[in-house]
This record gives structure tokens, sequence and C-alpha cells, in this order.
């Protein structure tokens, strides 16, 4: 697929200001691919000009017209999977078979914000003392700053993308420095769908701080969403509220797995195989922590680490391979810390471990068993092929145990009572619980987290009036 490799700004691909370069590189090789243009202070501040220049006429667009540039984008998408598909893994790593299904799920949201487009109503009625109308309307929030990560770089995009140019806002979009690849091909497809020039900016860069900090301190830019870890979430909020800018955060997450002794187990394997393992553990949903009753634990163990060692593992565009190298090497470094942190600490390894031989970023697919309390990889988000197995006894302890975490992005519940079920999804500190379902990801619903997993949500209805301001009018009549 042939990529862009510069700045998109304005409707035009151009160089950096100062014509420095980002090196990007095949995490199965550690060879470099190609370089794109590095954004500079000054291109983001440029960026920022084009989208508040194309503003008010795509305000000021028809919503219809708007859904008909995100349907058109979702077509292109599709047409162009398998080569999106491929360029993902290039740079991102993950094997050809999960960057595909992230390719599928990235379009969908071209599509359900196409049609949200035409659905973003406001309300009138009556004021409680009858003395005027209260009309309320949704506008557009207005130019907005998007910071995406590495591990899905198609969808993490669109996911902004798409309801942002849906509720009439214009966008800059600084991609991670080691995926920029797919993020500058987003933006040809959105060129070619007929985005209109400055609608859609796309800016590389490894100087994200300086870049994004003085973006935010623009006074045009009334609207910040990041997707990527908690520490750097905080330190985005302390700029965002120098302007008093909204933000939107989806940060980090330490998703608790719990599988009671009830659970239909091949059901339960099954779906710590895709909370787990989907982008290779390297997912802000990814099930972190497994907690197993006792009277099941030592079986979803042996059956857990029986899928997880026959996974084939290798470079991600191979034929067969379930499992593609992790993004880069200091990722390898924190999981072989974690494990071997937990294993000191008294863990069991059932399969995995220890990091192969070799060139690329690899690290084996992990299960921990007889995890203690206290554990290095209890505590942090491993992102990794690592599931540590903790054991339980009772419905108290577990919801304790699960909820003992600042973060509160993701939870998943496997039993067959289904009112327990309802009542842990109750119990369960997280924006998102999987109740018998490994995967939650869904464009149609709201996807957020609770405590320090962020701010708001991205999907569902509620992802567009993220991009909107609610306009008050007193009128009598």
């Amino acid at each position: 697929m042939k990529v862009p490799e510069e700045l998109f700004i304005g409707g035009e691909w151009r160089p950096s200001s100062d014509g420095s370069r980002i090196t990007v590189v095949d995490p199965a090789t550690a060879e470099p691919i190609t370089t794109v243009a590095n954004g500079s202070v000054e291109d983001g501040l440029a960026a920022v000009d084009a989208a508040a220049a194309a503003l008010p006429a795509w305000g000021a667009t028809a919503p219809r017209a708007r859904a008909d540039v995100l349907h058109r984008a979702f077509t292109l998408m599709h047409e162009r999977a398998e080569e999106l598909a491929e360029l993902i893994v290039r740079e991102n790593g993950k094997a050809l078979p999960d960057a595909r299904g992230e390719v599928n799920y990235a379009a969908e949201f071209f599509r359900w914000y196409a049609e949200e487009t035409v659905r973003v109503a406001g309300t009138v009625q009556t004021a409680p003392g009858g003395a005027n109308r209260i009309l309320v309307l949704r506008q557009p929030i207005g130019v907005s700053v998007l910071v995406t990560p590495w591990n899905f770089p198609a969808a993490m995009a669109t996911r902004k993308i798409a309801p942002a140019l849906g509720a009439g806002c214009t966008v800059i979009l600084k991609p991670a420095s080691e995926t920029p690849l797919t993020a500058l091909a987003i933006a040809a497809i959105l060129e070619e769908a007929g985005a209109p020039a400055g609608t859609v900016n796309v800016v590389p860069s490894t100087r994200s701080g300086k870049v994004v900090g003085a973006m935010v301190h623009d006074p045009r830019v009334r609207k910040l969403s990041f997707t990527g870890s908690t520490e750097v979430g905080r330190a985005l909020l302390h700029v965002a509220a120098d302007t008093v800018v909204s933000t939107s955060m989806e940060l980090g997450g330490n998703a608790p797995f719990l599988v009671f002794d009830d659970a239909d187990l091949d059901a339960a394997v099954d779906g710590a195989m895709v909370a787990k393992m989907r982008n290779g553990g390297q997912a802000c949903t990814a099930a972190n922590r497994f907690f197993v009753q006792r009277g099941v634990a030592a079986e979803f163990g042996r059956r857990l680490a029986e899928r997880m060692g026959a996974l084939r593992v290798g470079p991600g565009t191979d034929a067969g391979i379930e499992l593609g190298p992790l993004v880069n090497e200091a990722a390898v470094d924190k999981v072989t810390e974690l494990v071997d942190g937990t294993v000191d600490a008294g863990a069991r390894v059932l399969v995995g471990g220890k990091r192969p031989e070799g060139t690329g970023f690899y690290y084996p697919a992990t299960v921990l068993a007889d995890v203690p309390a206290g554990a290095p990889v209890l505590a942090e988000e491993i992102f990794g092929p690592v599931a540590p197995i903790v054991t339980f006894d009772t419905e108290d302890e577990v919801v304790r145990l699960a909820n003992d975490t600042e973060h509160g992005l993701v939870s998943y519940v496997y039993t067959g009572d289904l009112a327990r079920g309802l009542r842990l999804s109750e119990a369960l500190e997280s924006g998102m619980v999987g109740l018998n379902r490994g995967l939650v990801s869904e464009p149609a619903a709201p996807f957020g987290g609770v405590k320090q997993s962020g701010l708001g949500r991205e999907g569902g209805h509620e992802g567009l009036l993220e991009y909107t301001e609610s306009k008050y009018v007193a009128v009598s009549w």
C-alpha cells in the first residue's frame, strides 16, 4: 500500500518545518521500514490554523453531507482492508488475523457515526414555572486535538475522528510515533472520501509533549481527546486546565477476570484467550488479573496454559502465526521484569516465562499460577501476553481483590448464576463489564472507565456528544 510519509495539514502533504524525520521500525525484525515527517511545534500550530479556518464551513455543512463523507470512508477502508491490515502488522507487530479484525472494527466507527451524525437532536420544553421555553441546541465544540496510541493505530484514530467530524468539528490527529503510517493512510482515505481541506490534519511527532501542549494552549482549540497511559493522561489534564479545554481520556486498565466454580470452563478459557491475547495482550481492555475460585483453579490454569502454549509465535505476516512481537524493546523489558519479579515472589510458571533468543521484540505467551498478593504483575498494567492466576474462595473476597486498583476500565465475569453475574456487574468498579463474554468493544456501545481509567465515553451516541456543546436559549412565545 502506497502511504504518504509527510504531514497532512490543510489538505496538503508537507515535510516538517525543520526537515526532521521519524524512523518507523518493524517489531518482528527490529529493522527500519521507512521514515515519516516529524512534526514540530510550528507544524502543530499550522494544523490548528488549518482546522480553525475549516471549522465554520464544516460546522455549517448539512449533517447528511457530513455523514456521506463518513460512509465513503467506511467503504474505502473495506476495499483496502487487506492492505491496511498488512500495514498495521508491519509497524505494530500484531498477527495478521488480529490486524484484519482491527481494520473491520476501525471501519465500523465510520459507519456507526455516519448513522449517528443525522441524530444529534436538541430539546425544547416549558420551564417548570411557565415563564419561558427551554430550547437546548447541540453545537460542535470546535477544533479538536486527538492523541492516539500505537496498540490499535487504526481503531483508536477512527474512534475519535468519526464522531468529531460527525458533530461538525475539525481535527488534528497526533498519532503514536511508533505507528504513524496507519494514521497517514487513514488521512489519505478521508481525503479521498471528500473531507474538505483542513477538516482532518495529521501531525506525527516524537516531540509529543511540546507539540500537543502548544496546540492545546492555542485558544482556538476547545477539545482534547487522549487514549494512552494514566501517567500521560494526568500530565495532559494539567495542560488542558490552563485553558479549560474539554477533555476525554481513555487511560490505563488493570482488568480483573473472574471465574467461579459454576462457570462453563470451556467458555471461560475461550473468553480468556480473547480478553488476554487481543493484540498480544497489549490492550487497555486486556485481562490482567485472573481470579479463579478454588474448586476450578487448577483445571482452569491447566487448560489456559495448554491453549496459550499452543499459540504459534513469529512475524505477524507469516501464515498461521497467532502471536506476533511486542511493539518495542522497552515493552519486552517491562514484561520480563514483571514476570521475573512475580516468580521471585513465589508464583509458578505453567507455560512461557522466558524471552526467546533471536531478533525481534518477542515474548512468549505465559501463564503464572499461585500468584501471591502484592506480586508486581498484579499491581501494574502488564501490556503483554501474561496471565497471572490468583485463587479465591468467596464472592465478597474476589470483589475486594478485583476493586483493589486505581484503575477501572473493564471487568470480566464467568459464572453460571445469572443473579450473581448481574450482582457482580454492579459491584465491580469499572466502566464496562464482560459477563460470560471476553470481548466488550463495540462501536455502538459507550466505551470508557471509572477512577483513574479515564473521563468521558467513546463509542455509542455518547461518543458523539463528547464533541458537542449544549446551548440553552430562553425564549417565550
